[in-house]
């Protein structure tokens, strides 16, 4: 009975962890857009959180100071929802265990 259910466990591991490759790579083809003072930045993060792409409104450009500070909050705009998005795909593939990853 132990043999039996030690099989079935590891093809189930198996299959979560082929799952979980195919969710990762699905996470690296989403791109989500972060914005910032009301659309005059956009930014763009693939699911590697890499910055593809970077939109700027030309009024913004005479203000160094608050120019950062409005890209920063773009950034971490997109950045929380490839976190969001990565974390759910990953629970649904962990039937929602907390794994490490």
């Amino acid at each position: 009975m132990f043999k039996g259910g030690m099989v079935e466990m590891m093809k189930k591991a198996k299959q979560m962890q082929e799952d979980m490759k195919s969710a990762q790579e699905e996470i690296k083809l989403i791109s989500c857009r972060g914005e910032s003072a009301s659309g005059a930045i956009k930014i763009d993060l693939n699911g590697d959180y890499k910055v593809t792409n970077i939109e700027l409104d030309n009024s913004l450009l005479s203000d160094k100071e608050i120019l950062g500070d409005l890209i920063m909050m773009a950034i971490n705009d997109a950045s929380s929802q490839v976190s969001t998005i990565s974390k759910e795909k990953m629970k649904n593939v962990t039937g929602g265990l907390n794994l490490p990853f």
